[in-house]
């Protein structure tokens, strides 16, 4: 069992989520059952996926989990284009939170590789 809790990816994504559910507090009402629900729930998946993973008896179903997670990252970040579109979220806070979520992916990454080479 790894202590996902000491993984930098993991408390940066904890973190994402705790920023990505304050941002939508000011998404308008009309979308609280549509955009701000999957948005919120593809940031909390992140963690969520990581934490599970490293719960996993070996290292390929915590590879495996690192892939959903990954997923997660990309939907999020194009549920957050979309807003973005929509204009829901300003452009400088957009990037910033953006660049947040493409290290993350880029962290993902690294990880699954790194799981892949001890395998």
């Amino acid at each position: 069992m790894h202590q996902f809790k000491k993984l930098k990816v993991w408390q940066k994504s904890i973190e994402l989520a705790t920023q990505v559910h304050q941002l939508t507090k000011n998404f308008p009402t009309e979308e609280r059952f549509g955009l701000v629900v999957q948005i919120n729930r593809s940031a909390v998946s992140i963690a969520s996926n990581i934490a599970e993973g490293a719960g996993r008896n070996t290292r390929k179903e915590f590879n495996l989990f690192l892939g959903y997670a990954v997923g997660s990252a990309f939907e999020l970040e194009t549920q957050l284009v979309i807003s973005n579109k929509l204009s829901y979220i300003e452009d400088d806070l957009f990037e910033t939170i953006r660049l947040d979520v493409e290290e993350i992916q880029k962290m993902l990454y690294a990880l699954k590789k790194q799981l892949q080479v001890v395998e």
